[in-house]
């Protein structure tokens, strides 16, 4: 296959970046409580960061984070790999315009294994979306410790009504 038919990869404006990261890192309050902050966003995948704090332990004895912060994590992430991918097949719209499509982004479904017990000084998440419709976005999303050891993998299914 020639490269003359080849797309150039899509890159993010400064403003869709910062439009974006400020929804996920600020607005959705709950990602402030997980302390969830974004390391990669790229059309085809985004990673994020969660620091390990006290108000995060699920088991006091060893120290494990709570599940719930492992499956909140991957959902939220798996919601911004569905905007990231928004945002770039609608590069011909305004970057004010393509943030607004997220306000009605919602999960349909999330299933979470959990692999192996989440203990560390932080925790990396990864997102990347494997179906793009009209209506519905099909994610798969890792959960990996310090050592990026796998510890958690996640599937999710979102509406963009």
């Amino acid at each position: 296959m020639s490269g003359a038919h080849a797309k150039p990869p899509v890159v993010f404006e400064p403003e869709f970046v910062t439009g974006l990261r400020k929804i996920f890192e600020e607005m959705i309050v709950f990602n402030q409580t997980l302390g969830l902050k974004i390391r990669t966003l790229e059309p085809e995948q985004v990673a994020g960061r969660i620091t390990m704090r006290p108000e995060l332990v699920g088991h006091y004895s060893y120290n494990r984070v709570h599940g719930g912060v492992i499956s909140a994590g991957l959902d939220a992430m798996g919601g911004l790999a569905v905007m990231a991918a928004i945002g770039a097949r609608h590069m011909d719209e305004p970057p004010e315009q393509r943030l607004h499509r997220f306000a009605k982004l919602g999960t349909i479904d999330l299933r979470v294994d959990y692999l192996r017990p989440g203990v560390g000084e932080y925790f990396d998440l990864h997102a990347n979306v494997m179906r793009l419709g009209s209506r519905v976005a099909s994610t798969r999303m890792e959960f990996r410790g310090a050592d990026g050891k796998l510890l958690s993998t996640g599937a999710g299914v979102y509406i963009m009504a």
